[in-house]
């Protein structure tokens, strides 16, 4: 059985919303819905910070992310090392290679109740969550996203601009954990290579299944 749904979910969530804007001059819900406009890739490095608030307890990640549209992406993480969240277009890969071991969940199961549904297929987003503009604040154009879906694991998603760019992210779930990421050396619409969306099993490797 597959013991990590948590992972999937949030990894999932923000590979499916990582996306520069293209409206100079909107509010929050007008560049939201120009996020899945005329991106086909994208490469940037991210900086993700998650808060336990039932322990009190965070932890710091950061690396190199990729997205292929429609339904490919990739987070590299260089600290902690050795791990890896990888959708093919089919299935997603959650890897930890210091304990060679690889989970698989079955793409359109793992991005449920994510707006990582986005890449899978071609959807509109109001019909999956409730959208309202928050305003400005910290310098930054902030917009509220909240799941309709009540098998969700995420209470709501907050989405923050500044100018033509998404510079961050918040997450809450309902297991009382808070994740906050930052974007930076954003590339859009790259050319990246295929290889990237494609995970093979190192020999050794334990693979567990949904």
């Amino acid at each position: 059985m597959l013991t990590i749904h948590r992972p999937f979910g949030r990894w999932c969530l923000l590979a499916a919303l990582f996306v520069t804007a293209g409206v100079a001059n909107a509010g929050g819900k007008d560049r939201l819905a120009a996020f899945l406009d005329g991106v086909e890739s994208l490469q940037a490095r991210f900086d993700q910070s998650v808060f336990d608030t039932s322990q009190g307890q965070s932890r710091r990640l950061e690396g190199i992310f990729y997205l292929q549209r429609p339904g490919k992406f990739r987070w590299d993480y260089t600290e902690p090392k050795g791990q890896l969240v990888l959708a093919d277009g089919r299935t997603v890969w959650l890897v930890e290679e210091d304990l060679k071991q690889a989970y698989q969940k079955p793409q359109s199961e793992a991005l449920r109740g994510t707006p990582a549904l986005m890449l899978a297929e071609r959807l509109k987003l109001e019909d999956h969550f409730e959208i309202a503009d928050l305003g400005a604040s910290q310098d930054l154009e902030w917009v509220e996203l909240v799941p309709r879906d009540a098998e969700s694991q995420f209470a709501r998603v907050l989405l923050a601009f500044k100018g033509n760019e998404l510079r961050r992210m918040e997450l809450a779930d309902k297991f009382a954990q808070v994740t906050r990421i930052g974007f930076s050396d954003i590339q859009r619409n790259p050319r990246l290579d295929p290889k990237l969306f494609v995970y093979v099993p190192p020999r050794g490797t334990q693979l567990f299944e949904h």
